[in-house]
Parts: C-alpha cells; structure tokens; sequence
C-alpha cells in the first residue's frame, strides 16, 4: 500500500558547493544523488572545501553564496560560476582567487573526500517552507536559504516539518526512483546568509533552533537510482 504525501515542484542542483544553484525540470539521480551535484567545490591549500562554517573539512568563506554555477552542457562538463551579476567568468579558480582575496584556492573536482556535509538528497516540503516564512515576518525567505534539492508540493494543510514522520520510510517519486528518508540537517549560519535578492538576517536561523532544534528537511539515501521530473508524485511506501 502506498501513501501519497504531495509532488515535485521545483528541483535544484548546485554544482560547485556553496553557491547558487540551477532549477531544473528533470535530473537523473544515481546512489551518489542527483547527477552532479556538489561535484566541485572550492578547495583552499590546507584541502578543505569552500562553506558557510568551519569544520574538519570545511572552510567558511563569505561571499560564495553571492555567486552561482550550472552545467551549460550538462553535468558531464564542467561547470560554469557566474559572477554575482549573472555573467559567466572565463577562468573560475583565477576568478575565485581574486574574489575571496587568497591566492591558494581553486575549483576542485570531487574525489576520495566528499563534498556533502551530510546525505546525498535534501527533500524540503512546501509546509514547512510555509511555516519559514511567516517564522521570521520582514524577511523574504525561499527554499534557496535551505538549498534542498527537491521542493515538494504538500497538500493544504498539511503541518510544518511533517518530514520528521517520512524518517524511515521508503518512497517512490516519479516512476522509478525510489529513496529511503533517513534525518533532517542540522542546520548552520549559512540559512543566515545574502544570496542574489535575499539578504543577510540571523533571525532565519534563531526561528529554526527555537522551532525545531536547528534542524529542517529530510535527508535521503537513494535506493534506486532514476530520473526525476517536475509535476512527478511522491509516494511512501
């Protein structure tokens, strides 16, 4: 028996991490995620990858979130980085090196470390989207401040963070991918941060730790890989 909990409104990739990303109408998703995201990030000299915080692996560096990446020609190119006007640089590791101010990043392919913080798939529903907005009133928020990869279309209704009830649960979107909801993210600063039009408010952050303990999403092992579509239903199993 299956259980239909809502459908596929908007997808996003983010090649290079920690920048904007690209809304697509379909992605292939492989046991890694969708097909390459997060792929490349901004490695600096010590080998740790461009974020919104510090960490073992990760390197807080402002700004990234101002500018965005896509794959022109598809995910088995390399990306492209846009500047925070929109406009495609030439070089992105000499752009980049001149836009943080340090001359020992560079774009860096993902290998033997991975570029997730956490799960390869974040699954974010309209209601608790919904529930975001009128949190912090004054505030423009959209699902870019959580950067999942799929936004799904819930039911009226429905109640903010109903994705803590998918936790364990195997679910069909579309006709052949199927994903197991394992946790939500704890979430960081970076939720805080400017990015195009939204502009920079702790208080994005401050709503979600008093909520909901820092944490929002569900995070996503993928059981069997597939394409994904918008408009595609999201069914539990």
């Amino acid at each position: 028996m299956t259980y239909t909990v809502g459908t596929v409104e908007r997808i996003w990739r983010y090649p290079i991490k920690s920048t904007g990303g690209e809304r697509l109408v379909r992605a292939e998703v492989d046991a890694r995620g969708l097909v390459g995201d997060r792929l490349f990030a901004v490695r600096d000299g010590e080998g740790k990858f461009g974020s919104g915080k510090n960490t073992r692996r990760f390197r807080r560096m402002p700004g990234l979130l101002q500018l965005r990446s896509r794959y022109p020609d598809g995910p088995e190119q390399q990306p492209e980085l846009l500047d925070p006007h929109g406009a495609a640089v030439v070089d992105a590791t000499a752009y980049l090196r001149r836009y943080l101010g340090r001359d020992d990043v560079e774009l860096a392919r993902e290998q033997a470390v991975s570029h997730f913080d956490q799960l390869p798939l974040s699954v974010l529903t309209t209601a608790t989207l919904d529930w975001a907005r009128t949190a912090v009133p004054g505030v423009p928020v959209d699902e870019r401040r959580f950067r999942p990869n799929l936004l799904i279309r819930t039911p009226p209704g429905t109640r903010p963070f109903v994705e803590d009830d998918w936790f364990g649960c195997t679910a069909r979107i579309g006709s052949a991918l199927c994903v197991e909801f394992v946790r939500s993210s704890e979430r960081c600063v970076m939720v805080n941060e400017a990015q195009q039009d939204l502009p920079r408010s702790p208080l994005v952050l401050r709503a979600v730790a008093t909520a909901h303990d820092t944490r929002l999403d569900a995070l996503a092992t993928v059981v069997a890989p597939g394409p994904v579509r918008s408009g595609d239903t999201v069914a539990l199993l």
